[in-house]
């Protein structure tokens, strides 16, 4: 009879230690494994994209300060390790050492929806992202049609959900004391591709 593998848990500290030499590959962790992130679609990545030019934009001036998806992002409060789409910080950045590159104290942060993710995006990655003490607020924007959902918490730590739909429209974000086009958003993104249809992958 075959004895049971003792299966390997990685640290925290090994995990940086990987990633951090990485070439251009991106993984989740949490308790102890690891986990690989998908490349994304062409709108998903045109949408990503478009969601860091119009927050520079708006926040050039501004006390706030966008980060696009090459930051990693730590949830101190459960261990998660990730990399949203979008992290804004309103203050003074902090990170989990000195080489400044996982950040534990976003103000809000954008997530662009895909078949494969939204599932977790909707559900255990939000349970994850609302642990956050200086969260304000939790955006998730489709790459199929004009239309974002924002979550913002209430003073009752409540959270507050929010449509905003068509092209026309602009979203207002209490967080960040700006406002951002949905037409800036989609800009350049063909909603006419029939959806498709990607298999879930197992999440922390």
């Amino acid at each position: 009879m075959a004895l049971p593998q003792t299966i390997h848990r990685l640290t925290e500290k090994e995990y940086l230690a990987i990633e951090r030499v990485a070439d251009g590959v991106k993984n989740e962790f949490h308790d102890g494994e690891m986990f690989a992130m998908s490349g994304g679609t062409r709108w998903h990545s045109r949408i990503g994209t478009n969601v860091s030019v119009e927050f520079g934009n708006k926040l050039r001036k501004h006390r706030c300060q966008p980060f696009n998806a090459e930051l990693r992002l730590k949830v101190d409060e459960t261990g998660l390790y990730t990399y949203p789409d979008l992290s804004v910080v309103c203050g003074e950045p902090e990170f989990v050492d000195d080489e400044m590159d996982t950040l534990t104290n976003p103000t809000l942060i954008v997530e662009v929806l895909s078949d494969s993710t939204e599932g977790y995006d909707r559900g255990r990655k939000f349970e994850h992202y609302r642990q956050i003490p200086s969260l304000k607020e939790y955006l998730l924007v489709s790459q199929y049609e004009p239309h974002i959902e924002q979550f913002i918490r209430q003073p009752n730590n409540e959270w507050l959900l929010r449509d905003t739909v068509g092209l026309k429209a602009k979203l207002a974000l209490p967080s960040l004391d700006i406002a951002i086009s949905l037409r800036e958003i989609y800009a350049g993104v063909d909603f006419s591709p029939s959806r498709p249809q990607n298999p879930p992958r197992r999440r922390p």
